[in-house]
Order: structure tokens, then C-alpha cells, then sequence
């Protein structure tokens, strides 16, 4: 196998297990003069157990900006360079999008070399519609939080999410307040020595008392539950007469109490009664 010049190869790695890299994968990285990655520290040693000594230059969130000059230098030198994540594909919620775009204006082709990906991992012995969204690391904060999955759970297709392991019980609460009705299945610890597959009916999972290690994986199934259909005039009609004597957050709870339709939109209704004053 010839690597050609004025090429960035995106090279897949293994997620756990140091065997589940491909032949191709391999070859590259023995024949490249120069191997970006997020740490050298962890990098080295999947290079260490496959006999491959290269240099390794740091390439992470951090300095990605900084280091674009230096690497199309390597490039004008006639290196052959690849890029690697800790774990699986490069630029799916790691860096890289960056180098990806300084190459592309500058001519140099970018070659992807598949490999594992914890998502598809995940989603392949989920049981789930293969019909999926991908969002990555879900926001830390409570309001974002909020808003990234109010239009999300709008979506009727599965889908996969990163967590820290130690964030479980906080995204818990919001997983349940957003995707009542659905399944998950959290994915821990893939293809390493205590990987485990959490399946649970998400109105029955409860807080996890154990801690867990590393980066969750999380799949939410498809919504198979069909929406009510929306009589909003109904609705209007009810949030008139209960703005009247209730407070915005009890006008929504009662009219919820016997509508069963999205949360969110019954809110919506309701501000825009109150805003407007049209009861």
C-alpha cells in the first residue's frame, strides 16, 4: 500500500480492545511521517503494542487553531500525516474540523480510513430504527440542557448521545422529563473488559447508585407513540378562562392534566394569550 503525498489521512482506532483496528488502519500509520493526535501519552500506546515508531505531534481542542500553520509546513515538506483520535473515529465529537477545513483550501486531499465508532457500536445492538440523529456531548448547563432537548424530543427518529459517566444521574432527570415513552439503552465501557449494555424503559430508569467509568454512550429509541392531534382552538379557549384566576404555570398544568399533548406547545399558547392579554 503506497501513500500518496499532499493527503491527510482520517484514521479509525480502536474504542477499547487494541485488536479491533483494521489491516489498512495499521499500514497507514507505519507509513506515515508524522501521526497527529489528541494525547501522546495515550496514543503510544496502540502504537507501542503494534511495533510502530512515529513521531507523534499533540493535536487536541486546545491548540488545534494554533497548530494549522505548523502542520501545512509538514505538508509543504512532503510529510505524509494521519490523524487519530483517543479512541475510534477522528471529528465525531472530537477535533479536527479545523485541519479538515485549512486542507480542503488548500488542495490537500483528506482520506478516511474506517474504523470503529461507538456510536454505530452502540446503535447496532440497540434494537432500535436504524433512522438515527447523532448530537454528541450534550450540553452541561440546565438551561441549555432545556433547549437542546425540547427540539430534539421533538424528533421521532432514534438517537445517540456522549455523557461523562460521573453526569449520569443529572441527565437522568431530563432524559425522563423529555423522552417519557421511549426505551434507552447506556452503553458502557465498549469492547473493553467490563463493557455492559443498560436496557430500561425510560419511565422505569432510576437513579444509578454505583458510579460508573469513562464516556457513556446513549441511544433513546424512536417514538412510536403517535401525537394527538392539536385542537387548538380548545385550547385557546381553556387557557382564556383559566388565565383569568391561575398563574401561567397552573394555567399549562391543568389544561395538561387533560390534554394529552406536548407540554411545549400548551405553554407556547398559553405565554402568547398572556403576553397579549387576550382574556
Amino acid at each position: 500500500m503506497k501513500l500518496q503525498l499532499n493527503h491527510l489521512y482520517i484514521v479509525s482506532t480502536p474504542i477499547g480492545n487494541l485488536e479491533d483496528i483494521t489491516i489498512r488502519a495499521l499500514e497507514v500509520l507505519k507509513k506515515s511521517d508524522i501521526i497527529l493526535c489528541e494525547d501522546t501519552r495515550h496514543s503510544i500506546k496502540l502504537l507501542n503494542h503494534y511495533k510502530i515508531k512515529k513521531k507523534l505531534v499533540s493535536y487536541h481542542k486546545f491548540n488545534e487553531k494554533n497548530q494549522l500553520a505548523n502542520i501545512i509546513k509538514y505538508f509543504n515538506e512532503g510529510k505524509i500525516l494521519s490523524l487519530i483520535s483517543d479512541a475510534g473515529t477522528p471529528l465525531l465529537s472530537d477535533p479536527g474540523r479545523l485541519l479538515i477545513n485549512k486542507c480542503i483550501i488548500n488542495g490537500i486531499q483528506t482520506i478516511p480510513i474506517p474504523g470503529v465508532s461507538s456510536i454505530t457500536s452502540a446503535l447496532s445492538v440497540s434494537g432500535f430504527k436504524d433512522q438515527f440523529l447523532f448530537y454528541g456531548f450534550l450540553p452541561k448547563t440546565e438551561n441549555e440542557l432545556k433547549k437542546v432537548l425540547t427540539l430534539l424530543s421533538e424528533s421521532e427518529f432514534t438517537q445517540v448521545f456522549f455523557i461523562p459517566s460521573k453526569k449520569i444521574n443529572f441527565y437522568i432527570n431530563f432524559i425522563k422529563e423529555f423522552y417519557s415513552g421511549r426505551k434507552i439503552l447506556i452503553a458502557k465501557e465498549i469492547t473493553k473488559i467490563h463493557e455492559a449494555f443498560i436496557r430500561e424503559e425510560i419511565d422505569n430508569l432510576q437513579q444509578f447508585k454505583t458510579p460508573f467509568k469513562g464516556e457513556l454512550t446513549i441511544v433513546i429509541s424512536e417514538n412510536n407513540a403517535k401525537t394527538p392531534r392539536l385542537d387548538e382552538l380548545k385550547i385557546v379557549n381553556k387557557a382564556k378562562k383559566y388565565l383569568k384566576k391561575y398563574t401561567l404555570k397552573d394555567t399549562v398544568d391543568l389544561i395538561l392534566a387533560t390534554e394529552k399533548i406536548n407540554r411545549k406547545t400548551v405553554y407556547n399558547l398559553c405565554l402568547k394569550i398572556k403576553n397579549e392579554k387576550n382574556y
